[in-house]
């Protein structure tokens, strides 16, 4: 685990959510980022930066929104160690398959949260299912976006560093 890497992840996605989230119309279209983040460093780095990055990325969020501080970093610390247990049990090399844990991760997320806050009102509040399955879709080509990019991303750095030693080798003094 690189745990600099990991408070990066967080704080880009926490940044990213908190700018981003004023710019949609009405809440309309729900997404969450750091829960993103959360599963991508849970795939990337494994069950303990993902518990990491959960319960960081869920606290700031939690504080940020005004929410109840502890339901949404008890739920995305429960949903980054189950990523990183994912991750590291079964070869998840490409972006598609690391996809489908993004989005099995925001249900299972959406539900814990629905559950956390009906232990603690005393009644279920219902599901919204168009407003999951929005967060749903919205989460996964986030996720996809992420996840090719940090796929190719070595690549393309190889590819940087190899042309800079062709050009060096070719110029004459």
């Amino acid at each position: 685990m690189k745990p600099a890497a990991v408070f990066g992840t967080v704080l880009v996605s926490v940044m990213l959510q908190a700018t981003l989230a004023r710019y949609t119309v009405g809440g309309g279209w729900v997404f969450d980022l750091v829960l993103v983040g959360v599963v991508f460093a849970g795939l990337e780095w494994g069950p303990v930066a993902g518990i990491l990055a959960g319960t960081i990325g869920g606290l700031l969020q939690d504080t940020l929104a005004g929410e109840i501080v502890g339901i949404g970093g008890l739920a995305k610390t429960i949903t980054g160690f189950t990523a990183g247990i994912i991750g590291t049990q079964f070869v998840l090399a490409r972006p598609q398959a690391r996809v489908l844990v993004a989005a099995g991760a925001t249900v299972v997320h959406r539900v814990i949260i629905l559950g956390l806050h009906a232990l603690i009102d005393q009644h279920w509040p219902g599901i919204a299912w168009g407003a999951m399955l929005a967060e749903t879709g919205v989460n996964t080509a986030c996720a996809l976006a992420l996840f090719a990019a940090a796929s190719a991303a070595p690549g393309i750095m190889n590819r940087q560093r190899l042309s800079r030693r062709s050009s060096l080798s070719r110029r004459q003094w």
